[in-house]
C-alpha cells in the first residue's frame, strides 16, 4: 500500500470485512471527498491504495484522504440507498451530484367517504381531482409522477373534459346552490347541487382511474358497449353522453399516438456532454401517455470529463453520467416498469434498484418503432438543454469579464468576483423596504438575498432608508476587534451597487466612512437622459469621473441585471408588506359592528388599517355609519 498515507489509515484500510458496505474518505480540513458504496469493502477500499492512479481525478482524490469511515450493510441494495441518500445530503467534492429539492408534482383522486347512503349531497361522496406535490396520504389515489406542474394542470383539463370530475375545494362544494361555470362549460357534471348521482359520478370516477393506469383502448370498447346498449333500450340522452366522452377521449389518444405502443409507465433517459458540463434530460410516459421532460444538470461533473480523453472516452463519461443519474434518482422516486435510456447501464445496478423498489425493470438502450422517437426526443431536448446552459454561463462569464475590465478591479479570479446591490421600494411612504441581493460564481445567488424592513424616517425618505440598511448591512462586517472579526472582512463585497445616482453615492460613503472602509467599492447606477434603458452612468464615491459603458456593454448588461433583480424582489417585498398591512383590516372584521361596507369606507377614508388606527375618535365620526359609540370602540380595539 502507499506509504505517502497515515499509518492509521492504511491499518484500518488492511483490517476492513470482507463485507457490502458505504466507505466515506476526507482530507486534512475533514472536508468530504468521496461517497462508495462496495459488495466487498475490503477488495473495493484496497484498490484505491494499490493502484498508481496518476494524474486523474482518483489520482488527485486519493492523494487528498487522511481518515476513512466505512459502515457495513446487509446487503448492496442497502449499500446503494445508504451510499445516494449520503450523497444528497453531504454533497462530497468528488461524487457527480444531482442536487434537486424539488418533489415531483402528482395528480390526486380523493377519496370517498364509506357509509351507509344519505339523502344530503356531500362533498366527500365525490371524489375530487387536484394537482399534489408531497406527503402522500394512502387514503387518497396517486398518478404520477408528471415531470412538471404543466403537465398535471394538462391532465386535469382532460379529465374535466372526458370525464367531468370536480376540482372545486370541499367548501366551494359545501355551499354551492346552483351549477358553476364549470358545468355550463361542460367541463364538470354538477354533482354538487344533484346533476350527476353518486352512482353515475362513481362509474365515471373508475373510467377516468382506469385511463391514468393506461388502459384507454380496453376503455374505449367497454363504453362503445355500453353505448349501444343504452341505444337498444332507447335511452338516446345516456348513450348521447357516451358518445361525446368516447369522442373527447379519441382525440386525446390520437394526439398522443399511444395505440402504437403499451400502456405500462416509462421513463426515457438520454444524457449529453459537452465543454465541461453534462445534461441529463428525463422523459416520463405514464398510461401510454408522453407528459413531457425535465432536464437535470450535474454538479463535479468536470472532474470525471478531465480523467478521460478521446471519443471512445465520450462515450464512458456518458455512461458514467448515467449511471449516477439513475442511482441517485431513484432512490427516493418512484421506479417505471419501462426504462429506456440513451446508454447501456449496468445491470447489476438495475437489478438492486428493481429489488429495491419491489417492481421487476424492463431495460433497454436500442428501442424500436415509437419508443426509438422518444429517446431521440429526448436525445434532441438534452442537446438543446446543455446548449443553453453553455451559452449562458458563457455569456454571464464575459459579463463579469467586462465589467472587472471596465471598472479596473483589482480582481484576478472572476469566480469569486461578489457584488451585492441595494435598492429602496415604497408607496408613497407606506411599508417601506430595503433589498439586498448578491452576484457571485458569475450568477444571482438567491439564497442570499436579505430585505429589511426600514423603520424610525420620514415616509420617502430614500436617503435615510439607504443610510439604515448599508449601516445595517456593514456594521458587524466593519469591526476587527478580534482575530474571528478580522476574517469577516473578507466577506465584503467588491462592488456595493447603489441604484441611485450622486445622492445616494453620497449617503452610502458618508455610511462607509463612519464604519471605517474603503469608499472605493461603492458604484451608483444613475438613470441617463430621459431616464431611458442604456443610457446610465455609473457614479463613484471616491471621485472617479463618471463612467459610461455604452448601450451595448457587456458590463453595462450585467449592471442592469444585477439592479433589475435587486428592484423586482424589492418590489415584491414592499408589496407583500403592504399587503399585509392592508389585509390587516381583518382586525376591523374583528370589531362588533364593523360590517364589510363599514370597513371598506374606513380603509378607503384613512388609507388603511395605520391610518384607521392613528385616527381620533372625532375623525373615525367623519364616516357615514360610524356613530360615537361605534369610534370610541373602533378607537379602543386599536391600540
Amino acid at each position: 500500500m502507499s506509504s505517502e498515507h497515515p499509518e492509521n489509515l492504511l491499518r484500518e484500510v488492511a483490517a476492513l470485512p470482507a463485507l457490502p458496505g458505504v466507505y466515506r474518505y476526507f482530507d486534512a480540513q475533514e472536508q468530504l471527498l468521496y461517497v462508495g458504496k462496495a459488495i466487498n469493502l475490503k477488495k473495493r477500499v484496497s484498490s484505491y491504495f494499490q493502484k498508481d492512479h496518476g494524474g486523474t481525478r482518483i489520482g488527485h482524490m486519493v492523494s487528498k484522504i487522511v481518515r476513512m469511515e466505512t459502515t457495513v450493510v446487509r446487503s448492496e441494495a442497502e449499500a446503494l440507498l445508504l451510499e445516494n441518500n449520503l450523497i444528497k445530503t453531504l454533497h462530497p467534492k468528488y461524487n457527480i451530484l444531482f442536487r434537486d429539492d424539488k418533489s415531483y408534482p402528482y395528480l390526486r383522486l380523493s377519496a370517498v367517504r364509506k357509509g351507509e347512503a344519505s339523502p344530503d349531497i356531500s362533498a366527500d361522496q365525490f371524489s375530487r381531482v387536484s394537482y399534489y406535490r408531497g406527503a402522500v396520504d394512502k387514503r387518497h389515489q396517486y398518478f404520477g409522477p408528471y415531470p412538471s406542474a404543466w403537465a398535471v394542470k394538462e391532465t386535469i383539463v382532460l379529465l374535466q373534459k372526458v370525464f367531468r370530475l370536480r376540482t372545486c375545494e370541499d367548501s366551494v362544494f359545501s355551499n354551492r346552490s346552483r351549477p358553476c361555470l364549470l358545468y355550463q362549460i361542460k367541463r364538470c357534471s354538477g354533482p354538487c347541487v344533484g346533476h350527476a348521482s353518486e352512482q353515475q359520478y362513481a362509474s365515471d370516477v373508475r373510467d377516468a382511474t382506469r385511463f391514468l393506469n393506461g388502459e384507454a383502448q380496453e376503455l374505449m370498447r367497454e363504453m362503445e358497449a355500453r353505448m349501444m346498449a343504452h341505444a337498444d333500450k332507447l335511452e338516446f340522452e345516456q348513450a348521447a353522453v357516451l358518445r361525446n366522452q368516447m369522442s373527447a377521449l379519441a382525440s386525446v389518444l390520437h394526439q398522443q399516438s399511444v395505440e402504437t405502443v403499451d400502456e405500462r409507465d416509462i421513463d426515457i433517459l438520454a444524457v449529453k456532454v459537452q465543454g465541461g458540463r453534462a445534461c441529463v434530460n428525463l422523459a416520463m410516459v405514464r398510461g401510454g401517455r408522453h407528459l413531457g421532460d425535465r432536464p437535470f444538470f450535474p454538479a463535479h461533473v468536470e472532474q470525471v470529463v478531465e480523467e478521460w480523453d478521446g471519443a471512445d472516452a465520450l462515450m464512458a463519461i456518458e455512461q458514467q453520467v448515467l449511471q449516477a443519474f439513475i442511482s441517485q434518482h431513484y432512490v427516493d422516486s418512484a421506479m417505471p416498469a419501462v426504462l429506456i435510456t440513451s446508454h447501456a447501464v449496468d445491470k447489476h445496478l438495475l437489478d438492486t434498484l428493481s429489488e429495491q423498489a419491489g417492481v421487476r425493470v424492463v431495460h433497454t438502450s436500442q428501442p424500436k418503432e415509437q419508443r426509438r422517437i422518444w429517446l431521440e426526443m429526448a436525445q434532441t431536448n438534452a442537446g438543446i438543454q446543455l446548449a443553453r446552459l453553455l451559452a449562458e454561463e458563457g455569456s454571464q462569464q464575459a459579463r463579469t469579464r467586462a465589467l472587472v475590465q471596465a471598472l479596473d478591479l483589482p480582481v484576478d479570479d472572476l469566480e469569486r468576483l461578489r457584488i451585492e446591490c441595494f435598492d429602496i421600494s415604497h408607496t408613497s411612504g407606506e411599508a417601506t423596504q430595503a433589498s439586498c441581493v448578491v452576484f457571485h460564481h458569475h450568477k444571482m445567488q438567491s439564497t442570499e438575498y436579505r430585505r429589511f424592513n426600514i423603520s424610525g424616517i420620514q415616509g420617502g425618505d430614500d436617503y435615510a432608508a439607504m443610510e439604515q440598511v448599508l449601516t445595517r448591512r456593514y456594521a458587524r462586517l466593519a469591526e476587527k476587534n478580534s482575530a474571528e472579526d478580522a476574517a469577516k472582512i473578507q466577506e465584503m463585497p467588491d462592488i456595493v451597487l447603489v441604484d441611485g445616482g450622486k445622492g445616494q453615492v453620497s449617503m452610502a460613503k458618508r455610511v462607509f466612512e463612519s464604519l471605517g472602509l474603503d469608499v472605493s467599492r461603492i458604484v451608483g447606477v444613475e438613470k441617463g437622459e430621459g431616464r431611458k434603458v442604456g443610457l446610465e452612468e455609473l457614479v463613484f464615491a471616491d471621485g472617479r469621473e463618471k463612467v459610461y459603458l455604452g448601450a451595448d456593454s457587456a458590463a453595462l448588461m450585467l449592471v442592469a441585471q444585477i439592479r433589475d433583480e435587486a428592484h423586482r424582489f424589492a418590489i415584491t417585498g414592499m408589496r407583500a408588506a403592504r399587503a399585509k398591512v392592508r389585509v390587516g383590516g381583518s382586525q376591523l372584521e374583528e370589531i362588533a359592528g364593523i360590517g364589510p361596507k363599514k370597513r371598506a369606507r374606513l380603509l378607503q377614508r384613512f388609507g388603511g388599517v395605520r391610518g384607521v388606527a392613528a385616527a381620533s375618535v372625532e375623525d373615525l365620526m367623519t364616516v357615514d355609519g360610524i356613530s360615537l359609540q361605534l369610534a370610541e370602540t373602533i378607537y379602543k380595539a386599536l391600540r
